[in-house]
């Protein structure tokens, strides 16, 4: 029998919330913006890998994160006492490499979560989610959950700094919709974290800490004029603009026109804007497709929060 699951696109940071802070989210189209990962019984293990962004990965399967997630799920399962068996792995790569939509992160969540369903289900939510971070860490060099998470359970997710509990969820806003603008050119993560400031003032940490502490006590309340009264990025936005030709034009004309905050997805050089209505949203992705967009392999979507997370599509 062939398992088949999907993981959707994620936004990190979401400006406010610099590596604790992250939202799925879903065309409100329907279109599949995430990886899918189907598993089935095999004579050996084996790894293939389709879809339009197939040709930006590693041409030899052991060096794709997949297949380094067999490894680790298989190494787990042993340890524990089980037994693995072979299989074949076939990734469906529809999410671009370096997009800032956690495009690892969709691959690692789906290849795990199948794996678990394959196996009946022997790792829990938590024990899966770890593993998560520990092959999101091997590719971005630092331990971070604010893709996997939401990738992963769906919705908003606040990190915590505890060993036990890495997560929880946040209220989101049923009202907004989200416009994910991938120019169609590459920023690595490492990259981008490298332009960042060893250190930080004072001055920043605390406005960081309050603009965050701000938002989600604005989610608990539904507070939306709470939420967007301070939406700044102090930490990344203005080290990682640069990196993205157009992002600081794209932000100012967005915001005239009704946007209620625009960000940088992640490390870039996916742009995202927030509305609270769909005409809005529609006129300014239309906007966006015609000014931000660099290469043909460049997008635009309409997007809600995706609740359901990763999840058996066939």
């Amino acid at each position: 029998m062939k398992i088949e699951v999907f993981a959707p696109a994620s936004i990190g940071n979401v400006s406010i919330g610099f590596d604790v802070l992250g939202l799925a989210v879903k065309p409100a189209d329907g279109t599949l913006l995430g990886d899918v990962v189907a598993i089935e019984s095999a004579q050996e293990n084996q790894l293939s890998v389709i879809g339009e962004f197939a040709s930006k990965l590693p041409s030899d399967a052991e060096q794709n994160i997949v297949w380094h997630c067999l490894q680790l799920f298989n190494h787990r399962l042993l340890s524990g006492g089980g037994k693995v068996q072979a299989v074949h792995l076939t990734l469906d790569k529809k999410m671009p490499v370096g997009s800032g939509l956690g495009s690892s992160a969709c691959s690692v969540v789906a290849a795990l979560v199948a794996l678990n369903k394959f196996y009946k289900a022997p790792f829990n939510d938590d024990e899966l989610l770890k593993m998560m971070g520990e092959m999101e860490a091997q590719i971005s060099g630092s331990l971070h959950y604010d893709n996997v998470a939401p990738c992963f359970l769906g919705g908003l997710q606040l990190m915590l700094p505890t060993t036990d509990k890495v997560t929880t969820t946040l209220p989101s806003f049923d009202n907004h919709y989200y416009i994910m603008a991938y120019p169609g050119i590459e920023v690595s993560t490492k990259a981008a974290r490298e332009v960042l400031p060893e250190q930080y003032s004072r001055a920043q940490v605390i406005e960081y800490g309050q603009i965050l502490a701000s938002f989600v006590d604005a989610c608990y309340r539904q507070d939306e004029a709470q939420v967007f009264s301070h939406f700044e990025d102090v930490i990344a936005e203005p080290y990682r603009k640069h990196l993205l030709p157009g992002f600081e034009q794209a932000r100012d004309y967005l915001l005239a026109q009704g946007g209620l905050a625009v960000g940088i997805s992640g490390s870039g050089p996916t742009l995202f804007c927030i509305c609270n209505d769909q005409q809005t949203a529609n006129e300014l992705a239309c906007w966006l497709k015609e000014n931000y967009l660099k290469t043909s392999l460049g997008f635009v979507h309409v997007c809600k929060a995706d609740l359901d997370g990763a999840r058996v599509i066939n």
